[in-house]
């Protein structure tokens, strides 16, 4: 898979991540997605499952504005919390109603192990270290589903409507921008040649492990729902 272009940063991280990025961004949950096999009961367990994290997830870009530095900072990671709040969730919202299961119902969804494990990462990252650590902690979330999104670019599947929000310039754009945000903060912070420093060591850690933390959660999303 092309690595799409959302900045310095993001390409240093995804080379860094080695195989769990491939591991996450062709599990075999995306690769079922594509084909339009991956079981109906599965897609609404990961979809109720994703509303719950993205609750937490808006929290972590609400942090993330808190913890910024400038006003720019600012303005891009709360206009990431409004993306997610009004495009991404209400997906999910509409997407389970069709399904019979409404609003009231989807938000009582109790947190499975693997999404309790990956949010509260993202979040402690915020809580305990500086914007630099919630960033390579949030990206490879962002930034993946941007990069399997646009793999699933075109889809006519079942599972059409989730890849054409991925995929569409809207969220596009919402990468570049949050790509964009992540080389700034490292330039304001570390310097331009902060890859060589030894932050960059850090970072990557923290990029590494919310990655393998993503491909838990695929893991997690094909496993049957609970009852």
């Amino acid at each position: 898979m092309t690595a799409p272009d959302y900045g310095d940063a993001f390409a240093a991280w995804r080379s860094g991540a080695g195989e769990a990025w491939r591991d996450y961004t062709r599990h075999a949950f995306v690769e079922e997605l594509r084909a339009g096999t991956l079981p109906q009961a599965s897609y609404l367990h990961y979809l109720r499952q994703d509303y719950v994290f993205l609750i937490h997830f808006a929290r972590a870009w609400a942090l993330a504005a808190a913890k910024a530095e400038t006003l720019d900072e600012m303005a891009a990671a709360s206009a990431t919390v409004h993306a997610l709040v009004h495009v991404e969730m209400p997906l999910h919202v509409e997407t389970c109603a069709r399904q019979g299961i409404d609003r009231a119902t989807l938000e009582a969804t109790a947190e499975a192990p693997g999404n309790l494990a990956y949010t509260r990462y993202v979040l402690e990252a915020g809580y305990s270290g500086d914007f630099l650590d919630l960033m390579a902690a949030l990206a490879p979330c962002v930034l993946g589903y941007g990069e399997i999104g646009l793999s699933l670019r075109g889809n006519d599947g079942p599972y059409a409507d989730w890849c054409a929000v991925y995929g569409g310039e809207d969220y596009q754009a919402l990468c570049r921008d949050v790509g964009a945000l992540i080389d700034g903060a490292l330039r304001r912070r570390l310097s331009a040649e902060w890859k060589t420093l030894p932050r960059a060591k850090t970072l990557q850690e923290r990029f590494n492990t919310a990655t393998r933390l993503e491909v838990g959660f695929w893991g997690m999303a094909l496993a049957p729902a609970a009852p």
